[in-house]
């Protein structure tokens, strides 16, 4: 925890601690030398006497012990009533805080709108959050594993503490107010129970789920998800086409998306562009003159792709086009015409 008042609690703690050792020393040395007991015996009397238990003295004390017995429990009374308010107001602080802390959280959660949710934050979920957050899109991750987002959570990043097959935490989540939801659980089943769970509540947002199994790709499609990734089968595609095609596979890899420095791809919203009540061309919008990208593919309103697509294309309202360029050419282009 970085609370400055946690901390400040956990270094009287600390003090607490090493005032009760040294006064612990004192009575062991204390009775060994004016009592003249064992080391054993010393320890004994010196436990008994600071926790004020009312056990026997190993023998009877003499004037001189008990003047000292006396000064340990008055000392022992102060110090042991000390550490344990201390204890006690860092454990309700602590709790305090935590729930303070949860409730900020989930008021941020609750103001959002058109985020992203992950499920699970394992490697596929943390590399999904990466991703998401190099392109400052909002999101909320979902996640029972508490030591992960206590882990994690020093970073900002906006946790929901559950299991992602309950309805509940999907509310918590946003979820109705959510545009996608990535179900990144290592288990297949849990995956379709939330991919079933969010169609249900929210039908228009967009599902993308991970399958371990290619037998659940279909199930997971009928489920209500509109992309199903299986990382198994493209990492295993990726390094055959290392062997088949190395340099267009290692071209491709430095066609860097991820990151402010190293973009060169971008996807643009042609409304993003201009007013689209005035059908444009891709010769009109003239993006390799005023920026520098070359614009790759294009979307249409339905969803079809074209890649390499001619000057004379129609850019109409709800397409899309793909732009290459350098990092410096993309940055003019957002810059250009204020994409966030």
């Amino acid at each position: 925890m970085n609370n400055p008042l946690l901390k400040l609690y956990r270094s009287k703690i600390y003090t607490a601690l090493m005032m009760l050792g040294f006064l612990l020393c004192i009575g062991v040395v204390g009775y060994r030398i004016i009592s003249g007991y064992n080391w054993l015996d010393a320890f004994y009397m010196t436990v008994i006497t600071i926790t004020t238990v009312g056990f026997a003295e190993v023998n009877p004390l003499d004037t001189q012990s008990k003047i000292f017995t006396i000064f340990l429990i008055l000392a022992s009374v102060v110090i042991v009533g000390y550490a344990i308010s201390i204890i006690t107001e860092y454990i309700l602080s602590r709790n305090n805080f935590e729930d303070i802390k949860q409730r900020k959280m989930q008021k941020k959660i609750d103001a959002m709108s058109n985020h992203i949710i992950i499920c699970g934050y394992g490697r596929n979920g943390k590399q999904a959050a990466k991703k998401l957050l190099a392109y400052n899109k909002p999101y909320v991750v979902i996640e029972r594993n508490k030591e992960i987002i206590e882990k994690f959570q020093e970073d900002d990043i906006p946790f929901v503490f559950g299991n992602a097959n309950e309805d509940e935490t999907l509310y918590e989540a946003g979820i109705e107010k959510a545009s996608t939801l990535i179900s990144a659980l290592p288990n297949d089943a849990d995956n379709l129970f939330v991919v079933l769970s969010a169609r249900q509540i929210n039908k228009k947002m967009h599902i993308i789920s991970r399958a371990s199994q290619e037998t659940s790709y279909e199930k997971l499609k009928l489920a209500g998800a509109n992309n199903v990734i299986l990382p198994d089968r493209i990492g295993g595609d990726h390094m055959a086409s290392l062997v088949v095609i190395p340099d267009l596979v290692e071209f491709i890899d430095n066609l860097g998306i991820v990151g402010e420095r190293n973009i060169n791809v971008e996807e643009v919203k042609v409304e993003q562009l201009y007013d689209v009540k005035e059908v444009k061309t891709i010769r009109d919008l003239d993006l390799r003159k005023k920026t520098g990208c070359t614009v790759i593919g294009f979307k249409d309103e339905n969803g079809e792709y074209i890649v390499n697509p001619e000057a004379n294309t129609k850019l109409v309202a709800s397409s899309k086009i793909i732009v290459l360029g350098r990092p410096e050419q993309i940055h003019k282009l957002n810059s250009e015409y204020n994409i966030g």
